[in-house]
């Protein structure tokens, strides 16, 4: 069987665009929204809040939905490269590329795709991880800034998602600090 999607969803902005995407874009083909298979990976840095938020959109939406904690996977890594665990380019970017390995890998197996999540500002600004979260087969928000998918997810829950289950949960994410950390810019 063909037509699935694989994707990361963090409760923030940039997946939660894509993971709309992806469940309308399964309603215009006429397959089941359980089609798009949407993961967390929690990490080092992953708040409560972002993985409810993620557990619940993905919920109301009715796409598929997993959960797999990546930190053991990733201090593994670090022991193997001898890194004392600071945070810094090094423990940040050993997610981003366990992640995408992981949704590749997944992808494979179901032969689908795997669905990237970054935005136009992120790749722009080079505030990506080389080799990790800015590939993918397919980046439905890499030529969307920013400030627009904001918008567009505001624009969802107030227009499409109204009066849904949904729609809490998406202001919920549009409430949000989005978090950054200074030493993650040009992270190659």
């Amino acid at each position: 069987e063909t037509g699935h999607v694989v994707m990361g969803i963090s409760g923030g902005l940039d997946s939660t665009l894509a993971l709309l995407v992806a469940a309308k874009t399964m309603d215009f083909l006429g397959l089941p929204r359980s089609n798009a298979h949407a993961y967390t990976l929690p990490g080092f840095g992953t708040t409560p809040k972002t993985r409810v938020n993620a557990t619940k959109l993905c919920q109301a939406l009715g796409v598929s939905f997993g959960q797999v904690d990546i930190t053991r996977i990733c201090k593994s890594h670090l022991r193997d490269l001898g890194h004392k665990g600071q945070e810094d380019v090094v423990f940040e970017n050993v997610q981003a590329r366990y992640r995408t390995e992981f949704f590749f890998n997944k992808a494979n197996e179901l032969n689908g795709i795997a669905l990237g999540t970054g935005d136009l500002t992120e790749v722009a600004l080079g505030w990506c991880t080389f080799a990790g979260d800015h590939i993918s087969h397919y980046h439905v928000n890499v030529s969307v800034p920013k400030t627009l998918v904001r918008f567009l997810v505001r624009w969802v829950a107030d227009e499409e998602l109204a009066d849904s289950p949904a729609q809490k949960v998406l202001y919920d994410i549009l409430k949000t600090l989005v978090m950054s950390l200074g030493y993650k810019l040009c992270a190659h």
